[in-house]
């Protein structure tokens, strides 16, 4: 009963929402309406699901990859950062390490300028004394006034009224350069220079056509009366700028009065050697044998050399003359015994004055200007003049005109050098093998006498036609073999270095430096010989081991200079003072001294050897009681 009053209670309580349910009208919504989705089968939605991974998967190896890229990126330019960064670092210890061995050069600059300075200034101590008489030095007699002009010579007034624009270009265009005040313009043609007639045709037999760079200006400066320093490369025609003035002066005072008995000299011409002096004479002689044949009366000229006899060079000086050319010894003789006097010179010249005024010939030329009374007209002329000696001679001039053609020093550019390097042994055979370079005549140098005589003696073995000089013989055998050489009966002339200073040979093919000089100077002496008025010649040096590196390295820098060949053992030689030879120091490019340019001053073999000198003779001096021109004893130079 219970039972299913309590069934039919549930019943009865259920029915109603049934009945609901049922009678309720559902209502549709939209929004699922939309949102419905039709049925998708299992297959399909795995394919989708598939499709969607694998989209996935792509799309994450997609960005790994580019992950990767820009990681790499990222490293490159991290990697080129720390490499700029670097970069920048070694830039900057390179540009401080530039700047500290700038310092360092500057400073080493700095201490060699400043030895050089020291060097410079002992030198100067025992240059300090001017090259002026002591008469003048006593009495503080000092010029300032110019020489008047040879005879009133003034050049034609085309060249007066040349514009300087004009004059320069003149001097730029032929390489001369010029120092002083009031220089005259170069003169081009000999026939403009006013000269005399007698001298323009002795120019002409001569072959001499037109003037050479140091006489277009040289000549004129010293018609005006102006002291000279002349520069200029050897066989550049120096002698005619001397000459052709004193000749001038001469025949000026003789057209005013004749000369008589004991007058005269009125100029004189100072030269290193016996056969340089003599060269010079027989020029002189020569123009004023034109000049007599032309109307004038004859200028004599008087040659004092040693080796010839003293007692005729006096008498003829005492029959009164216009010129003497002289040696140091000889002269310094004649004017101590007063067997000739300088009274009345007013015309001085110091033929290869570098040597002249070195310190070995200082006291003789001291000694010559002793003899002075009152102003004269000096001219100093040579292939080579270091500033320093340079400076040292402008003390004896006045107002000077310095007139450069090529660097002092320098080699003439018209000579081909060759360099061999030849074991000592061999060097006779070698010899005959260059022999055959060109054809005669030929000059060979060596160092000493007794190279000379092993070197004749082998040439004349191998049927040589050969003549040797050198100062062990005495004065007739060495004019004798000089003459032969320059006629044409010789081929071959060997010497020492006292054949390369300033000697003209004819034509000279070929010179041979059997030995390498001991000093530079004499090398641009000794090639100087061949490759003269033009033409172009060929000089061989033979080296080896014997050399002295300073030596070789001043010949490596002058074939460099010249632009020779510079052969593979020059060229590897490396100076100690890395480089610094070569650099202008203190206003000075090599050697202050002498002028080389493989060398400083402190290395320089030249000032070496005068210091020896210069102690050797002053023991002499003490020791043979002051007795340094007695003739007999104490003298060292060339009589």
């Amino acid at each position: 009963m219970t039972m299913e009053g309590s069934a039919t209670g549930s019943q009865g309580r259920k029915r109603p929402a049934a009945d609901d349910e049922e009678d309720k009208v559902p209502e549709l919504d939209p929004e699922e309406d939309e949102q419905y989705q039709d049925y998708v089968p299992k297959k399909h939605r795995k394919s989708a699901l598939k499709e969607e991974l694998t989209s996935q998967r792509q799309k994450e190896r997609k960005e790994e990859a580019e992950r990767v890229v820009r990681d790499r990126v990222a490293d490159e330019k991290k990697k080129r950062g720390i490499a700029n960064s670097l970069l920048a670092v070694s830039q900057k210890l390179r540009q401080e390490e530039e700047a500290n061995q700038d310092g360092r050069e500057e400073a080493e600059r700095d201490h060699i300028k400043n030895e050089e300075d020291a060097l410079l200034e002992q030198v100067q101590l025992q240059m300090s004394t001017p090259l002026i008489s002591v008469r003048e030095r006593a009495k503080g007699i000092s010029y300032t006034e110019r020489m008047p002009s040879i005879g009133m010579w003034q050049p034609i007034r085309k060249y007066r009224d040349m514009p300087d624009e004009e004059r320069i270009a003149t001097r730029e265009k032929f390489f001369i350069e010029v120092n002083g005040k009031d220089i005259p313009a170069p003169i081009k043609r000999f026939e403009e220079m006013r000269l005399p007639k007698g001298i323009l045709e002795g120019l002409k037999l001569k072959g001499i056509s037109r003037p050479t760079q140091i006489q277009m200006q040289g000549i004129p400066a010293a018609l005006m009366g102006r002291d000279i320093i002349g520069i200029a490369f050897t066989g550049s025609g120096k002698t005619l700028v001397f000459g052709l003035p004193m000749i001038m002066v001469s025949l000026e005072m003789e057209l005013r009065a004749k000369v008589t008995n004991t007058e005269g000299p009125y100029g004189l011409i100072i030269a290193p050697s016996r056969e340089l002096a003599h060269q010079t004479y027989e020029v002189l002689e020569f123009y004023t044998d034109q000049l007599a044949e032309h109307g004038f009366s004859k200028l004599r000229a008087v040659l004092t050399i040693g080796g010839l006899a003293t007692g005729n060079q006096a008498t003829a000086i005492r029959k009164g003359c216009h010129m003497v050319v002289a040696t140091p010894g000889r002269l310094n003789d004649l004017l101590t015994k007063k067997r000739m006097s300088l009274v009345q010179c007013q015309f001085l010249c110091l033929d290869e004055a570098d040597r002249m005024i070195d310190l070995g010939f200082e006291e003789e030329i001291r000694n010559t200007l002793d003899h002075f009374r009152g102003q004269r007209q000096t001219l100093l002329f040579s292939a080579t003049m270091p500033k320093k000696i340079q400076d040292f001679a402008k003390t004896a001039l006045v107002d000077a005109v310095v007139i450069n053609v090529g660097r002092a020093g320098a080699a003439n550019l018209d000579v081909i050098q060759e360099v061999e390097y030849v074991k000592q042994e061999a060097k006779l055979v070698y010899l005959l093998k260059c022999l055959q370079k060109t054809p005669p005549p030929v000059l060979i140098f060596c160092e000493n006498k007794s190279d000379v005589d092993d070197v004749h003696e082998y040439l004349l073995l191998k049927s040589v036609e050969v003549v040797a000089i050198h100062g062990g013989l005495d004065q007739e055998e060495r004019h004798e073999a000089i003459k032969s050489f320059k006629e044409g009966s010789k081929d071959v002339l060997i010497g020492t270095d006292v054949a390369s200073k300033g000697l003209d040979f004819p034509a000279i093919q070929h010179v041979i430096n059997f030995d390498m000089p001991k000093e530079i100077e004499n090398y641009v002496h000794r090639i100087g010989r061949t490759g003269r008025c033009g033409r172009t010649g060929v000089a061989t040096t033979f080296v080896n081991k014997n050399q002295d590196e300073t030596i070789l390295l001043d010949l490596k820098a002058l074939l460099v200079e010249a632009g020779q060949h510079v052969p593979p053992f020059l060229a590897a030689l490396d100076p100690d003072t890395g480089g610094k030879e070569e650099e202008e120091i203190g206003g000075v490019k090599g050697c202050a001294y002498c002028g080389g340019l493989g060398h400083r001053i402190a290395n320089c073999p030249k000032l070496e050897n005068t210091r020896q000198k210069t102690t050797a003779s002053q023991k002499d001096y003490l020791t043979t009681g002051g007795n340094r021109y007695s003739g007999t004893e104490g003298y060292a130079g060339d009589w």
